[in-house]
């Protein structure tokens, strides 16, 4: 599957031992009305155990700009919410990444085991979408085990 293009994005969410995020490249929209959306979590995640047990979450969707953001939460769990100014906490209590235009905030709307994963279904509560004050950037695409930056034709 390595060959195959996907879109990056970063799931975040709050856990009683504090913020937990981690760097997703399955995310996928499921339905519209309702809004649903999913993505997969390995079952040997150091996230694993906090999204299951997670009432929400947020799904940034990562610009050509934010690299560094992918990488920082592909990395070990203790490093990723260590710089303070990267992100902040929704009233609701999730956090949120800086710099970051568009991101959607869903309730965990079901858990499906499936294989070494879970699939992970969130009904969407709130769509934040920036992109009209935001320079114009490209998605952040990850292929062939690299990240990428997508070029759009006009």
């Amino acid at each position: 599957m390595r060959h195959y293009p996907a879109g990056v994005t970063i799931v975040t969410l709050n856990s009683e031992n504090g913020p937990v995020g981690f760097t997703a490249t399955s995310f996928a929209s499921l339905s519209a009305q309702p809004p649903l959306i999913s993505f997969n979590i390995a079952a040997t995640s150091s996230s694993i155990a906090a999204m299951t047990k997670a009432e929400s979450f947020v799904v940034h969707f990562l610009g050509e700009h934010q690299k560094h953001l992918a990488q920082r939460f592909s990395r070990s769990a203790d490093d990723r919410f260590t710089d303070r100014s990267l992100w902040t906490s929704l009233e609701t209590s999730e956090p949120v990444l800086h710099g970051t235009p568009i991101w959607v905030r869903a309730n965990v709307h079901q858990l499906i085991p499936i294989g070494d994963h879970t699939l992970v279904i969130g009904l969407v509560t709130r769509v934040h979408d920036n992109t009209e004050d935001a320079p114009a950037v490209g998605p952040l695409v990850y292929y062939d085990g690299a990240y990428h930056r997508a070029e759009i034709a006009d």
